[in-house]
């Protein structure tokens, strides 16, 4: 039952996904709703620790990032900075209007850290489709890294024997590593079809690369939710958990492949 819960709401995000990286403003669309849904996740989860947070001005933090990207908005040469110092100065006049010292430092960092770990770094999946080639390049990043949570999760379930870190993820065997990864490059590699001007080393290398990356977002993850005492980020995708639990493997690759396609293509 649990199988095919996980099944029917990857075919889902599966189609969903080839049509949002086909059409640009269908795509913006998809990744502002996916990181509206972590946000609210990720501090709903902070909060039943109970650590005070600024929620919805988080989320609307949030969701101005991928908006000013897609549009290209800057402000000055320097936008982004600006963009933080402006950010920084609301959440000390909010915390100011609460009119109390106790945790303001942890109410401030903890919102900032989700909108930096959440918002910031999976909006550079929206520069990433701005590069020429861009809607392959997502789409290998997306091939490569989902199919290694397939894989680790497939080898991990009927081979895994050896834990990988018990103490975050108890679940987690290095025999499912070994296959995430695997099906990582494999399916990377299967990328050629419509990234010919990759050779076959590039792909093996970016396959590897990713791989590595996905897992440690993962990782990642399942930290925040271990300290913060609960399974699934929520319970929205039956059989997959939360937004959180889907887009965590995309959350670091995103910006390293980026920043490398970015020096690549100069």
């Amino acid at each position: 039952m649990e199988l095919t819960k996980r099944i029917v709401s990857s075919i889902f995000m599966i189609a969903l996904t080839i049509l949002a990286i086909k059409i640009s403003w269908l795509f913006l669309i998809v990744v502002s709703a996916l990181i509206v849904l972590a946000l609210n996740e990720f501090f709903a989860m902070v909060e039943a620790r109970g650590i005070k947070v600024y929620r919805y001005f988080g989320i609307l933090i949030g969701i101005v990032i991928p908006i000013s990207i897609f549009f290209r908005f800057e402000l000055t040469k320097s936008w982004e900075l600006l963009f933080i110092t402006l950010s920084l100065i609301s959440f000390f006049l909010l915390q100011l209007s609460r009119n109390q010292a106790r945790a303001s430092v942890e109410a401030i960092s903890v919102t900032i850290f989700g909108i930096l770990y959440i918002s910031w770094l999976f909006s550079f999946i929206i520069k990433l489709r701005l590069l020429p080639f861009g809607e392959a390049l997502v789409g290998m990043l997306i091939l490569t890294a989902k199919s290694g949570d397939i894989g680790a999760y497939l080898v991990g379930s009927r081979i895994g024997k050896t834990p990988l870190i018990p103490q975050i993820s108890p679940k987690k065997t290095v025999e499912g590593m070994l296959g995430g990864l695997a099906f990582s490059i494999i399916f990377c590699l299967l990328s050629k079809f419509f990234l010919p001007m990759f050779s076959f080393w590039h792909l093996l290398f970016l396959g590897f690369f990713i791989g590595v990356l996905a897992l440690f977002g993962d990782l990642s993850e399942s930290l925040i939710k271990r300290d913060c005492q609960v399974k699934d980020a929520s319970k929205i995708l039956p059989g997959l958990g939360g937004v959180l639990d889907v887009i965590d493997s995309l959350i670091f690759t995103t910006p390293v492949l980026y920043f490398y396609m970015s020096v690549l293509l100069k």
